[in-house]
């Protein structure tokens, strides 16, 4: 895991801190998120490796038991039927890292975030 006060300016350098096995999906979640937001910028934002496009899109983190994946309030309230086995508080969906990721539903709701955003932006 990061250890305190750990110095990482890119994705690939959040990520090589991890054990190999969270590596491995976090990767994946960080491949998921790029097939639908291609264009999107990466970054380091609050600490976390964070897609922007037209503004924040979305978030991910690795942590001991899960993955957070940060898709702001309302990515969580509109998908709130399709996450109620995930714990979940306000903009927040964490993963276990027992169970299957869901990659589709990652998926589908980056793209969500991507529509959303693309909105405000012409606005």
């Amino acid at each position: 895991m990061i250890p305190r006060g750990a110095k990482y300016n890119t994705i690939d350098e959040y990520i090589a801190y991890f054990p190999v096995e969270i590596q491995t999906i976090l990767k994946q979640v960080r491949e998921t998120i790029k097939s639908v937001a291609p264009s999107a910028m990466e970054a380091i934002s609050y600490g976390i490796p964070t897609f922007r496009l037209n503004g924040n899109l979305v978030h991910f983190a690795g942590y001991a038991h899960h993955i957070g994946f940060y898709p702001g309030g309302e990515g969580v309230e509109v998908f709130k039927d399709e996450l109620t086995s995930y714990k979940t508080s306000r903009g927040t969906v964490q993963f276990p890292l027992d169970k299957p990721i869901p990659y589709e539903l990652i998926k589908k709701i980056t793209r969500y975030r991507v529509e959303t955003n693309s909105v405000k932006a012409i606005k």
